[in-house]
């Protein structure tokens, strides 16, 4: 099922690719979104709101690990793309190295220090306790996560991008189940949760690679292919470090958010909460896209097609704006009614804070399918450092938004934080872009 996305009509490319990964982040959602919405109801908007004022840990720590997998596997898109089948194995060997070692580090530094950070970050101390109980065990589970995100990476750094939605299905599935189990048979709060998240997606990652063992003959590896090679091992962090960096880089600026919402108490918090569960369903698109495109990007830069890069991006903007107007029109106006999902408690009070969070972001989702998308495809083309730079603009102005928001006590203010930094990073990823594609333009003509 491997694909070559350096031949073919790259918008019909990009729709295929893209519908699997899209769905597939849907079904992941759910491991989140069954936590929230079972918490909600069977434990409470406490229980809710300390799940929920995990979040941005979670982006974080994962984040940065999730960006980490997918920047090293660039360089396996890269080589296959350039055809480069031995050289493909190394970098696969390489990952698996790398990933496992980050793994290790990361469980024990976050478990370590993770109640000094919930202290930091100002969790108020009606729901300190179910955010500690969930967040330590999602850190526990660390390996677990860290094995299907690098193992479907592969997959779709080979153009294979509908196997990992079939695990995911049966992951989210079985996710479900250990919920309403865990929480309502055993009474295990929001403990239960996070023990049912990390058990789901720790068999998805075990699924995912005896598919890979049995199925993918060109991954069938040999001794030589674990020997670590330098170059490919310097390649691989120059691009996953940056990427992992973005990842955490953009994570620090919602947890500013995430301290700054505190300050307004447990039920702002709660409303937040839900309200970004409803967005994150539909933004999954945009995330799609983007990793759509840094596969596509890696693949044709690998085999030199820049000017096939070019009708990449234009394909994406096509598909990207028209789903963020429709999406935008429709969660601006009737996502509120979502509210239920996850609250049975003081829904009134609740759901106009939900609504007025999803009007202040829902306009502005073409921004944020410009940040996806090119942040993405330029990684995906060996640029590691560059999008930091508009990972930083776009903490800085998250963070200030936030700040000021948490001085006026604003909660519109902390919804804006978000839209505002969309903006600012989207324009400067497209005059990155432009520059880029300048300058390879440039290149050919010389060579020429």
């Amino acid at each position: 099922m491997e694909r070559d996305m350096t031949k073919g009509k790259p918008i019909d490319i990009i729709l295929k690719f893209t519908l699997p990964i899209f769905l597939g982040n849907i079904f992941q959602q759910f491991y989140n979104m069954v936590d929230t919405i079972i918490v909600g109801k069977f434990v409470g908007t406490k229980a809710l709101a300390g799940v929920g004022s995990t979040g941005t840990i979670t982006f974080l720590i994962l984040g940065f690990l999730t960006g980490f997998t997918a920047g090293i596997t660039v360089i396996t898109a890269q080589r296959f793309g350039a055809g480069k089948m031995a050289e493909m194995r190394k970098t696969v060997a390489s990952a698996a190295i790398l990933a496992a070692a980050l793994s290790i580090i990361m469980t024990a530094v976050s478990m370590l220090g993770m109640r000094s950070l919930l202290t930091a970050m100002n969790t108020p101390a009606d729901i300190f306790n179910d955010a500690y109980s969930y967040i330590i065990i999602i850190c526990g589970g660390i390996g677990a996560q860290v094995l299907y995100n690098l193992l479907s990476s592969i997959l779709r750094a080979l153009g294979n991008s509908k196997t990992p939605l079939y695990f995911l299905i049966i992951s989210a599935v079985l996710n479900i189940i250990l919920d309403l189990v865990f929480i309502i048979v055993f009474k295990m709060g929001t403990a239960g949760a996070a023990w049912a998240t990390v058990i789901s997606q720790g068999i998805s990652g075990v699924l995912t690679l005896m598919y890979i063992c049995k199925k993918v003959h060109i991954l069938k590896m040999t001794k030589t292919d674990w020997i670590p090679n330098k170059n490919i091992v310097r390649a691989q962090i120059r691009v996953g470090l940056p990427m992992g960096l973005q990842y955490s880089i953009t994570a620090i600026g919602t947890i500013m958010v995430q301290s700054s919402l505190n300050t307004l108490g447990s039920t702002a918090v709660a409303a937040f909460t839900a309200a970004s569960k409803i967005e994150q369903i539909v933004t999954q698109a945009f995330v799609a896209l983007g990793t759509t495109m840094a596969t596509f990007c890696a693949q044709n830069s690998g085999a030199w097609l820049y000017d096939r890069i070019r009708r990449g991006f234009i394909s994406c903007d096509i598909i990207g704006f028209t789903y963020a107007a429709a999406a935008g029109l429709i969660i601006a106006f009737f996502g509120k009614n979502l509210t239920i999902m996850f609250i049975t408690e003081g829904i009134d009070e609740i759901m106009p804070m939900v609504s007025t969070y999803l009007k202040c972001s829902a306009f502005f989702y073409i921004p944020l399918s410009i940040v996806n998308s090119y942040r993405n495809g330029i990684q995906g083309m060996g640029y590691g450092i560059l999008p930091m730079t508009a990972g930083i603009t776009e903490l800085a102005s998250r963070g200030i938004v936030a700040v000021i928001a948490a001085h006026k006590h604003s909660y519109i203010g902390i919804c804006l934080a978000s839209p505002i930094a969309w903006i600012a990073a989207a324009i400067l990823l497209l005059v990155m872009y432009t520059l880029i594609m300048k300058k390879h333009r440039s290149d050919k003509i010389s060579a020429a």
